[in-house]
């Protein structure tokens, strides 16, 4: 199987919820305000104002609007970057643990 076949088909695998959601980045024991533009069973895409590189493991914290329902926690490790809007950062997440 080729990378384009093997990236069509984890496309095709899992869902993504396009959430745009506000979220906590957690970095060497640092924590920035990050907006949650899609989720997956598998990964997620964040846009930051902070710069990361590839291979980075991370915190995600999305916090849950809802008293009776627990946020999301996951560790993470970041797969992909390129340029978002307004000289922001966006980050494709690899989910490694949810908590």
């Amino acid at each position: 199987m080729s990378l384009d076949d093997r990236n069509y088909s984890e496309k095709r695998d899992f869902i993504r919820m396009q959430v745009q959601t506000k979220a906590i980045l957690e970095h060497a024991g640092q924590q920035y305000p990050a907006l949650c533009l899609d989720l997956s069973s598998s990964g997620m895409q964040l846009e930051v104002d902070i710069a990361l590189a590839v291979g980075d493991r991370i915190r995600v914290f999305i916090p849950s609007e809802h008293s009776a329902l627990k946020g999301l926690e996951a560790d993470a490790e970041v797969v992909r970057i390129s340029a978002g809007r307004n000289g922001r950062h966006t980050l494709g997440l690899a989910i490694l643990d949810m908590r």
